[in-house]
């Protein structure tokens, strides 16, 4: 087996003992591979495992990608800075998008989504460590900008997403992710249907589970160390 096919396996592997320890079921939680800087080559190989949801930060990057693999039947998520002259491109390419944090950009994406295709899903990026000049809006902003975005066609506000303060103390990692659950039952009351909470990253899946993810954003854990070019 290759590097990317034992990794592949030792995840899913630990997202199915987390569940259990959790006392999920594994179908809840989504898998989804993380594949910014990486080739459409590998993301083949991963697809060939079992993998058929990937994460792309970068548009221009991901639009080649897509190109290249038509063929495959993947489910792409932008999960990236969304800019508002890349909305149309993100609109008319991706079934999901987890980095909305402003009714301007959900806005142009509702306008700008194609009629023929169905409701982009969408997360709403929470800034839950309330840490300056960061993504994501304020906690106590979250439900009327979730009022406000349920309301435009053509999307489907699905839950709420986080990247908290990078931290290698397990009880701030836990309290975070604890935070954002805690903020989505909040906004369940008001709209049951919200149904998704993407948190959790290759080094805190195990925490990230067992407070609430349903999906995990894993890219290191899958193909390795990243390398950039020059």
């Amino acid at each position: 087996m290759t590097s990317i096919a034992n990794n592949y396996t030792k995840v899913v592997s630990d997202i199915t003992q987390h569940c259990q320890r959790a006392h999920r079921e594994t179908n809840n939680v989504q898998l989804l591979a993380v594949s910014k800087t990486r080739t459409a080559e590998q993301l083949t190989e991963l697809y060939h495992q079992g993998q058929s949801h990937f994460g792309e930060n970068y548009l221009q990057e991901a639009l080649d990608k897509q190109n290249q693999l038509q063929a495959l039947d993947i489910t792409w998520h932008f999960i990236g800075p969304i800019q508002s002259n890349k909305t149309r491109a993100i609109a008319e390419n991706f079934s999901w998008v987890h980095s909305v944090d402003r009714l301007k950009i959900a806005r142009r994406l509702a306008e700008q989504r194609p009629n023929h295709l169905p409701p982009l899903n969408l997360c709403l990026q929470v800034n839950i460590s309330n840490e300056e000049n960061k993504a994501g809006c304020a906690t106590d902003e979250c439900l009327e900008l979730i009022t406000q975005i349920a309301a435009l066609p053509n999307l489907k506000v699905r839950g709420l997403m986080a990247i908290p303060k990078a931290s290698t103390d397990l009880n701030e990692q836990r309290a975070s992710f604890a935070a954002l659950a805690a903020l989505l039952e909040q906004c369940q009351q008001q709209y049951p249907q919200l149904d998704t909470l993407s948190m959790g990253m290759s080094a805190d899946i195990g925490p990230a589970i067992e407070l609430g993810a349903t999906i995990v954003r894993v890219g290191t854990a899958l193909f390795g160390p990243r390398t950039y070019s020059s």
